[in-house]
Parts: structure tokens; C-alpha cells; sequence
């Protein structure tokens, strides 16, 4: 019954996308994880070749590093310690891992913390932490982002309002480091990656994903995913494939084909890239002012509308299971 109970929570969040594997036609599967230790693939990074990936919340310390050529694991990266809610990994410009310690599913945690270890050292290592704050309140969230040039860490709420958050430039050991809320983007977010030109994002939901630029957070275009179990992780690696991944034991990890217009854009080459002043990057400070916030009514009232259907099953089945 908890597992049932436990799908109908997640209906809401497909209802605000429809699959469409017509659109994607080139969609195929990379590879499948043949650890059976990774069992909720939560966060996905590609680098020099291999993918990383950390499990759910209710695992310990630990990256798991994979060849896509078998699925094999080839190195495991743990350290001591025992993370409260492990969502999200990235890598830093320097080729080090972070792992985002980042969930909150009750909004009670007072601060969030990342792991800086080693990408694709086997073994324990010793890591480096870096505690965050919210500016406002306390926040579920499952995105992790970090720029390819900079090196700036961003946070994305996972929420029926997504907000996106920037850490300081310089990460300080010995913290806290308070975030700074840059503008709302997708709602639900389950994880997100930049593109190695630095100037677009993108972030991913349970069935779609939304390209932005970077800094303004202006919308590029968005597509439906292909039907996963419960897919949660995006990577991008530096020819600007991408790459998504789901919860579950032995899953694939999958390539995404890109509509050509889209393509065009993040390359760009699109029309509306080439009319932009300033080219690509749109800007150079990284801060977006409030008036600059992208619009996400259009996709907000679709999340509501799941979110209503959903809450009626759960209350119709609670009450069925109550009749003697």
C-alpha cells in the first residue's frame, strides 16, 4: 500500500508534461548501469569519457563512477559521515565532483551542504564541505548547477514555483555561504546541467526539460522526455550532448536528440541568438534583477491542475481503505 500511495504522490508530477517519443525520434540508450548497489540515480555528470551518479536520499557518502562502454562501475568515491539527503552531483571547472547534500522534502533543514571529492577516485577520500543558507526559507531542492568558467554554484528549488538560487563566487570552507535568489524557472525540478559554452542551462523535470540563457534566464525552448521509471538526472557533456538518467536498479541512461531549431539556439546560430545584442552570453554579471525574472504562469497552472487530480485520488483511496 505504501508503494501505491507512493506512486499516486509522484501522478501529479507527470501531469504537467505529456510524452512524446515521436518527437524525439533519435532517442536511444547509451548504456545501462550494471552496478546493482545504484539503485536511485538521482544526479548525472559526464566527464573525460565516464558518468557519475549518486544514489537518492538513504544512501551513504558515495559517487559512483561508470564506463558507458558496459555499465560497469570503475570507481567508488566515499568519504565518513552520513548526508542528510543526497539529491544532486556536478563538476567543478578543476574536474573535482560535488555532490549536492541539497533535499529537504519537509522544508525543515536550517542549512545544506556540499562534498567536494575527487571524480573517479576509487576508494575513501577525504572531502571538503561547504555549508549554504537559504536567504529566505528553507527549501526542498534537487538541482545542482555549476558553471564550466566560473565555477559558481547555482540551486534550483524544487517547487510548484521553481526558483533558482546562486551561491557567492568564492565557496568559503568555513561558511555559511548565503545563496541569492535569481529569478523563477521550472517548476519541479529534479536536476539540471550547463552547456560547456557557459552562456545556456538547462533543468529537467519528471517528463520535460526547459533551456535557458545564462545570465538572463530567458527561456530557449522546451521538450518532453521520454518515459522513464522515475527520471530525475540531466547531464551535459562537452560536445553539448545530453544525457538523462532514472531511479531503479540496472535502468539506461539515455542520449537526447535536440530539435533542430533548439539545437540552433544553444549553438548559437537560431535566429533569436543572432538578433540578441551582446551575442550568446546576454549579459556578464550573473545576477538577475527582478524584473528580468522569466514569466512561468504558462507553466505553473499545468503543476496545479496535477496537483489537485492527485490530492482527490489519495483522499478517495484513503477513504475507501477506512470502510469496514
Amino acid at each position: 500500500m505504501e508503494k501505491l500511495l507512493a506512486a499516486l504522490a509522484v501522478l501529479p508530477f507527470g501531469i504537467g508534461f505529456s510524452i512524446d517519443a515521436e518527437s524525439l525520434p533519435d532517442d536511444e540508450v547509451v548504456f545501462s548501469f550494471a552496478d546493482p548497489e545504484i539503485v536511485e540515480s538521482s544526479g548525472l555528470v559526464v566527464q573525460d569519457g565516464l558518468f557519475a551518479t549518486v544514489n537518492d536520499s538513504g544512501d551513504g557518502g558515495r559517487v559512483f563512477t561508470v564506463d558507458p562502454a558496459d555499465g560497469e562501475t570503475v570507481a567508488e568515491t566515499s568519504w565518513e559521515g552520513s548526508p542528510e539527503d543526497v539529491e544532486a552531483l556536478a563538476t567543478l571547472p578543476d574536474g573535482d565532483a560535488l555532490v549536492g547534500d541539497i533535499g529537504d522534502n519537509l522544508g525543515q533543514r536550517a542549512s545544506l551542504e556540499l562534498v567536494r571529492v575527487p571524480f573517479g577516485e576509487d576508494g575513501e577520500v577525504t572531502p571538503t564541505t561547504y555549508e549554504l543558507v537559504y536567504p529566505d526559507e528553507p527549501r526542498d531542492a534537487e538541482s545542482l548547477l555549476v558553471h564550466p568558467d566560473t565555477g559558481q554554484v547555482l540551486v534550483a528549488a524544487k517547487e510548484f514555483v521553481g526558483r533558482l538560487y546562486a551561491a557567492p563566487e568564492e565557496l568559503d570552507p568555513d561558511g555559511p555561504n548565503e545563496l541569492e535568489l535569481l529569478g523563477e524557472v521550472l517548476p519541479i525540478a529534479t536536476d539540471g546541467a550547463f552547456f560547456p559554452d557557459g552562456d545556456h542551462f538547462v533543468l529537467r523535470s519528471y517528463g520535460g526539460a526547459t533551456f535557458y540563457r545564462w545570465p538572463s534566464l530567458e527561456e530557449v525552448g522546451e521538450i518532453d522526455l521520454p518515459a522513464q521509471p522515475q527520471g530525475e538526472g540531466i547531464a551535459v557533456d562537452d560536445d553539448g550532448t545530453v544525457f538523462v538518467s532514472t531511479e531503479g536498479q540496472f535502468t539506461d541512461v539515455l542520449r537526447i536528440a535536440l530539435p533542430r531549431t533548439l539545437q540552433a539556439e544553444l549553438d548559437g546560430t537560431g535566429s533569436t541568438a543572432s538578433a540578441r545584442p551582446g551575442g550568446p552570453s546576454g549579459g556578464s554579471d550573473g545576477r538577475v534583477p527582478d524584473e528580468a525574472a522569466p514569466d512561468v504562469t504558462r507553466a505553473f497552472w499545468p503543476w496545479v491542475i496535477g496537483g489537485v487530480i492527485g490530492a482527490v485520488i489519495i483522499v478517495v483511496l484513503l477513504r475507501s481503505l477506512r470502510r469496514p
